[in-house]
């Protein structure tokens, strides 16, 4: 139920974070990401329940990548006969993921560990070098790749492009441009079955009165970084230092429910 008043009680103490959700969008679309892991990171700070970080994460996901996608299609940049067997094994995965039952304590150490790991890939995402067309990749292991990525995503409530995109560079899948686009793609084909995994566990919930306060934020922030591509600061940059933020917050989470 959207409550007015809760609305603007959710600003005043979250504004930090519903700002920092916008600077997540702008950086993470320039690059083809939806901003997941970020997300997720921030919401740990927050007082809402672990149900709704997961499906709130997601939802930022695919607003942040929906305009990202129709701009790679509208120049080509999508190949869809490479990109298929990814999804084709991803997106049953995600939506199993999604629709899993994991207790808080379980989530939050899955949680940690997947920011770390995340952090890692992004590290590695960010000094690789610019790849070029390869052959290296088979249809076999497209599929493991996506099936591994795309359970691990909808556990956790991300779309997977922040574990795809690093990957595809050290196994030289494609050009840069081309594997941001299948990481768009891949994000928003796996945060939409995700969250219609979540959606049918029984105490799925939507906490509408923070979403009217971050969706519009982060769709706005999503079509500047993909015009703009961060003209000013370069991503790889950007990257690193969000891999300090990611994980600061993977050991964060893990310290407090490990310890």
């Amino acid at each position: 139920m959207i409550d007015g008043t809760q609305i603007m009680m959710n600003f005043s103490q979250y504004w930090e974070v519903i700002l920092l959700f916008f600077a997540v969008a702008v950086v993470y679309s320039s690059v083809g990401f939806g901003g997941g892991s970020s997300y997720l990171a921030l919401l740990t700070f927050t007082a809402l329940p672990f149900m709704d970080i997961r499906s709130t994460a997601l939802l930022c996901n695919i607003m942040v990548v929906m305009g990202s996608v129709f701009l790679f299609l509208k120049n080509n940049q999508l190949d869809f006969k490479k990109v298929l067997p990814l999804v084709v094994a991803s997106v049953p995965m995600s939506f199993l993921g999604g629709y899993l039952r994991i207790e808080q304590t379980v989530f939050f150490i899955l949680l940690g560990v997947t920011l770390l790991l995340a952090a890692l890939f992004m590290w590695f995402s960010a000094v690789a070098k610019e790849s070029t067309i390869g052959s290296k990749t088979t249809i076999g292991k497209s599929l493991l790749y996506g099936a591994g990525i795309g359970l691990l995503s909808g556990m956790v409530g991300i779309g997977g492009g922040i574990f795809l995109s690093p990957l595809l560079y050290l196994t030289q899948w494609d050009t840069a441009k081309k594997i941001a686009a299948t990481a768009s793609f891949f994000i928003l084909v796996n945060s939409i079955s995700g969250l219609l995994g979540q959606w049918q566990q029984p105490n799925f919930t939507l906490n509408w009165n923070f979403l009217l306060l971050v969706l519009p934020v982060v769709l706005i922030g999503g079509q500047i970084g993909v015009r703009l591509n961060l003209q000013f600061l370069s991503s790889k940059a950007i990257r690193r230092f969000t891999v300090v933020v990611v994980a600061v917050a993977g050991i964060r989470i893990l310290w407090k429910y490990l310890l």
